[in-house]
């Protein structure tokens, strides 16, 4: 035993003592301010390889990764441990994720489905207040809201296949950070300090650590955390099983089940029988390019595709980019988009609704006759895709707290992995230095409208549906040209969708589209981006017939690198405190 953990140990002093050398605070330069408010970023060039991430710490941890030799894979795991120390209320290991892993050598797409699953004894009813859904901020909060974290088990299949680098190795920046500390930034401060999540002051061990002294904690503080530190030396030394069999299981498992406000049925049997899932990618043809995503449970696979595929013939390319007519054609492709996810997409394993006829072109363009330069869709029906479903909209919620990482390797391999805890701060409770997802909460609390069961419904092992959306594209030659993704809740789905037509139709590099004002509607309102230009076209688009409008924050978090010309281009959300760095 010691000859194994030996060399370990070693290497982690030898990490610690290089990190300590190096630049400990990965600086984001200072850009002038933009139109709203944040600072601009301009896009980074690289010739060799591409990171982007939603902490400075995290994108620096990629890059130390790769200069090492480690592939885009590895660089993930690196980061995503990264990031469950430096951004604790967006993601980490226990939530889930989807990655999407492009092998460049043999010209192939994977696809890794690390999405959480049900307990096995939970009810259908889970939340569900007598003949009513209980209040979503109630359901939220504590044991029950928890699904089997899945991230940790769909990093290591996919490591197992394209990782590089040992294990091992992926876990030491992480654990170094946390045993010396990290700064805070403002963003977790300003988290924290809105009070929007109503466990944290109420669960010992989050309350200790967001609330040092009693006082919400602040930027600069140096926050430590021993307890993920050991963490991660465990997963290190004994792999993903160290993390869902064992000692560390039974105390995921105990917290759920103990907690003081609303105790779940995850057993200790949930964690160790948990399985990542391979699945085959979804894609579809975009003018010239070929647009990949997620299946199902994710949603942003199908959408992002049934949108720009609906706009298709309406030659976007002609109108100026966020223009009047741009923004009112893109919002009707949406709400028709999102009548369908909202009625069919669920956890592929528990439906036989072949998704393919969802994205099929003879049933878009049919969709695509209800849209109108000139007039606007009050509410958008689901198509008849399925001859036999009589099923309904479930209204399953999903809120703004998520990230996603791009990644482009010196071989040209590409991640592009959208990861979350849901919520922010996920559940509330936190173990052994992690905070737990709350991702149940992604089911339709209400398991059927009248006679019709909803497809999305809480059962046993099932995966929630998610807006997740991690995106790649290629061109007519099977070449990657765009990997892009963001965190955002249900809106995800608009802001990708949104950023590849800025790519491909308006011929932005992927910096100034990511920098766009951004608009939304999900079959609900249209929503403009609350200090840009586009306040101004609110009255415009209420001629046309948006008479719900809304102007309001977007806070979506897009990370993306373009392929042009055999260079790199990264582009980092100057909403957010990600940043780019490549060679």
């Amino acid at each position: 035993m010691l000859k194994t953990i030996l060399p370990v140990l070693l290497l982690i002093v030898a990490n610690q003592v290089a990190f300590a050398q190096s630049n400990k605070k990965p600086r984001e330069d200072g850009e002038p301010e933009a139109a709203t408010g944040y600072k601009a970023k301009a896009a980074v060039s690289g010739e060799k390889y591409m990171v982007v991430a939603a902490h400075p710490y995290a994108s620096w941890v990629g890059k130390k990764i790769i200069n090492e030799g480690g592939s885009a894979i590895d660089a993930a795991i690196a980061i995503q441990a990264m990031l469950t120390l430096v951004e604790p209320q967006s993601s980490g290991i226990g939530g889930g994720a989807f990655i999407l892993y492009w092998d460049n050598k043999n010209k192939q797409l994977h696809t890794f489905d690390g999405r959480e699953t049900a307990p096995s004894a939970i009810s259908p009813i889970e939340f569900m207040r007598g003949n009513k859904p209980m209040p979503w901020k109630e359901a939220v909060v504590g044991g029950s809201s928890v699904g089997v974290p899945g991230v940790l088990r769909a990093l290591e299949l996919a490591h197992s296949e394209f990782g590089v680098l040992d294990w091992q190795r992926l876990f030491l920046d992480a654990a170094a950070i946390a045993e010396e500390g990290f700064q805070v930034t403002p963003r977790l401060e300003k988290l924290v300090g809105l009070d929007i999540h109503p466990g944290l002051k109420k669960f010992t061990n989050t309350n200790i650590y967001f609330y040092p002294g009693g006082k919400p904690i602040k930027a600069g503080f140096k926050r430590k955390n021993a307890k993920l530190a050991r963490t991660f030396h465990g997963i290190a030394l004994e792999g993903a099983d160290y993390f869902y069999k064992g000692e560390l299981a039974s105390r995921i498992a105990k917290t759920v089940q103990n907690s003081s406000i609303r105790p779940g049925k995850l057993s200790a049997k949930d964690i160790a029988d948990y399985e990542a899932v391979k699945r085959d990618p979804i894609c579809g043809l975009y003018k010239r390019f070929k647009i990949c995503g997620m299946a199902p449970p994710a949603s942003g696979g199908i959408s992002v595709l049934q949108i720009l595929k609906m706009l298709e013939g309406f030659e976007m390319q002609n109108y100026s980019p966020n223009s009047v007519e741009a923004i009112h054609l893109f919002t009707q492709a949406s709400k028709l988009a999102f009548a369908d996810r909202n009625t069919y997409i669920a956890d592929i394993d528990f439906t036989r609704l072949p998704v393919a006829a969802l994205i099929n072109q003879s049933y878009l363009s049919r969709r695509a006759e209800q849209i109108s330069l000139n007039s606007n869709i009050r509410y958008a029906r689901p198509g008849p895709a399925y001859s036999e479903a009589f099923l309904q909209n479930d209204g399953a919620y999903e809120l703004p707290n998520t990230s996603h990482i791009s990644i482009v390797d010196k071989q040209g391999n590409a991640v592009s992995m959208t990861t979350s805890i849901e919520y922010a701060f996920g559940s509330g409770l936190m173990v052994e230095g992690f905070l737990l997802n709350n991702q149940m909460t992604d089911f339709s609390f209400k398991p059927s409208k009248g006679v019709t069961r909803v497809l999305n419904r809480v059962e046993p092992g099932k995966r929630p549906r998610s807006s997740m959306s991690p995106t790649m594209v290629f061109d007519e030659n099977d070449n990657l040209v765009l990997v892009i993704g963001s965190p955002g809740g249900s809106r995800i789905i608009n802001y990708v969708a949104h950023t590849i037509m800025a790519v491909l139709d308006w011929e932005l590099d992927v910096q100034q589209a990511i920098s766009l004002p951004r608009f939304t509607n999900r079959n609900d309102y249209t929503a403009l981006e609350k200090g840009t230009a586009l306040e101004k076209l609110a009255e415009e688009l209420k001629e046309k017939g948006h008479q719900k409008l809304k102007v309001i924050d977007l806070n979506s978090g897009l990370h993306g690198i373009q392929i042009k010309n055999g260079r790199l281009i990264g582009g980092a959300d100057p909403r957010r405190e990600g940043i780019a760095v490549g060679q």
